[in-house]
């Protein structure tokens, strides 16, 4: 029986950093997921499905780390993905073996749609590897879960004998995934109460949901799974992954935060109870979504229900006048709940390191005294330019260091010229690995364009540019932008990050910090590795990706 009792809370699992990362464009590498990783354990989630241990080595080197530095005694469960294959589950196995708390998640799809088009299979083959399969991830560790892909398009009788089959095998979650955001909330919440009432040894597992955002109703179904019955409730910050996305953790985690007196009937609680449903720590939400955004390259946008900039605005003026004298005329939830501060001044250019390091600790950030002595530059840099200091420029400039790539190639000078009868020109300065000193300049349809042109001339390593994103961290024209940029080379992506409050700077200091990653990796491969545990030259099975 898994370690949560049912009818006490919902359980969190959070597949940000595998189902969210196959959301187009949003690739992270793997100090990035262990940053996303290190923050999702402070948000306080129950299960990190850290990836797809067989999908890659680098899958299988980011379940590995994330299992060794985030999966510590009292810290969350650590997850791998699994197909009902035993390559897919060794792997796994394998990959989390430094974790206190492991978990397989295993899966198989059991829509005839998906058994004739997909894995050709019939329903009888699929059940016996389903056992089978359940079976041989219980042989590695007690933590096993089990998710049957497609569930909302598979015939209910057949899908009771597979969860049937599952749970006699050891299965200690049942997942149910909405996989391609079919379901309606009546249909979902139907199908877990029939689930319950006919699978005779379903209370041995917890329930688990998985659901996309396909038709909007992700979040929806989730709660009408709640009320019926599902404990484990999978989904991703920012609700990012394929297609229109996974169930948005913020959303559902502050839908049963701000009605859990609703809910509380629903896991036996009385009404007028205040314990909380999740074991969430709400206030680290906004910081999760900010980082979450800026690695992955996507914006959230100002609407967006809990995080998004309109979130907590009132521009009506009616709304303007009820919250100024109540905030609960129009606001059903309170911004700091979410860890969203007001924009105060917390530091000057008079503060000293001590309180600037004081001040980064009481906002969840622990730097080395490297870190820490560069962050402090930047922090002097910004209070000379800025009249008020806020914790969100703490935040970015803190993120701004975490991110950093190893400081091979350091940018020394940026200079423009543009104007809109000018040809916009940059002139840069690099010093190179070996400390030589280049200077290149070249034009460009843009003054961003032409920095990384003049960047890429000293370097000199074949590239393509395919995401840039500018975020403001404040409102202003003194603010921070941030810069998030991805570029490819050789079908892998790299990642740059920067904030600066000028943008031009930024969007250098983002190539550059990408260029680093990049180059970096080519100096790795020029020296042998079998540090994945998987060989290097294992075919990965068309379709290996694909979430459950």
């Amino acid at each position: 029986m898994n370690k949560h009792s049912q009818s006490e809370r919902i359980i969190i699992f959070d597949t940000t950093l595998r189902d969210g990362e196959q959301c187009p464009g949003a690739t992270l590498n793997v100090d990035e997921k262990l940053l996303i990783a290190r923050q999702l354990a402070r948000l306080g989630v129950d299960v990190i499905e850290a990836g797809f241990a067989y999908a890659s080595p680098g899958d299988f080197e980011a379940v590995q780390r994330v299992a060794k530095e985030v999966g510590t005694e009292g810290g969350p469960t650590i997850c791998s993905l699994a197909r009902a294959i035993k390559a897919d589950i060794e792997a796994a196995a394998e990959a989390l073996k430094p974790a206190c708390h492991a978990r397989i998640h295993t899966f198989i799809s059991t829509s005839d749609i998906h058994l004739e088009y997909q894995l050709r299979k019939s329903r009888a083959e699929v059940l016996a590897i389903a056992e089978e399969m359940v079976a041989y991830a219980k042989s590695f560790m007690d933590d096993v879960e089990f998710s049957t892909m497609d569930a909302t398009r598979t015939e209910p009788e057949y899908l009771y004998q597979v969860l049937e089959r599952a749970s006699a095998a050891g299965a200690t979650t049942i997942n149910i995934p909405d996989t391609v955001g079919y379901t309606t909330p009546g249909e979902f919440g139907a199908l877990i109460k029939g689930i319950k009432d006919n699978v005779p040894n379903i209370d041995q597992a917890i329930i688990s949901v998985h659901g996309h955002n396909d038709l909007g109703l992700a979040v929806a179904n989730f709660l009408e799974a709640v009320k019926n019955g599902a404990r484990q409730l999978e989904c991703a910050i920012n609700g990012i992954g394929e297609r229109a996305g996974n169930t948005a953790l913020e959303e559902i985690v502050m839908a049963l935060h701000v009605r859990r007196q609703y809910y509380n009937l629903f896991l036996g609680r009385p009404a007028e109870s205040e314990e909380p449903l999740t074991n969430i720590d709400t206030r680290q939400i906004y910081k999760t979504s900010r980082l979450v955004s800026n690695l992955t390259g996507m914006l959230v946008q100002p609407n967006k229900a809990i995080v998004g900039a309109n979130a907590f605005a009132h521009e009506s003026g009616i709304h303007q006048d009820g919250v100024l004298k109540n905030k609960l005329t129009y606001e059903i939830m309170d911004a700091q709940s979410i860890g969203l501060t007001d924009n105060q001044i917390v530091l000057g250019k008079h503060s000293g390191r001590n309180a600037f390091r004081t001040r980064l600790r009481e906002l969840g950030f622990e730097l080395s005294d490297n870190e820490l002595n560069k962050a402090f530059v930047k922090f002097k840099d910004l209070a000379d330019k800025k009249k008020e200091i806020t914790d969100w420029d703490l935040e970015a400039i803190a993120n701004d260091e975490i991110q950093q790539a190893p400081e091979l190639f350091r940018l020394e000078l940026v200079q423009v010229t543009c104007g809109d009868h000018a040809r916009p020109t940059a002139t840069v300065t690099l010093r190179t690995p070996e400390g030589e000193e280049l200077i290149d300049a070249a034009t460009g349809t843009g003054p961003v364009d032409a920095v990384y042109k003049a960047i890429s001339r000293v370097v000199n390593v074949p590239n393509k540019l395919i995401e840039f994103s500018v975020q403001s961290v404040t409102a202003g024209i003194d603010a921070i932008g941030e810069v998030t940029i991805r570029l490819r080379h050789n079908e892998r992506v790299y990642s740059g990050h920067a904030a600066n409050t000028d943008i031009i700077v930024a969007s250098a200091q983002a190539y550059v910090n990408a260029l680093n990653r990049l180059y970096a990796a080519l100096q790795d491969e020029k020296v042998p590795s079998s540090k994945s545990g998987i060989k290097e030259d294992s075919v990965v099975v068309q379709g290996v990706r694909e979430q459950a």
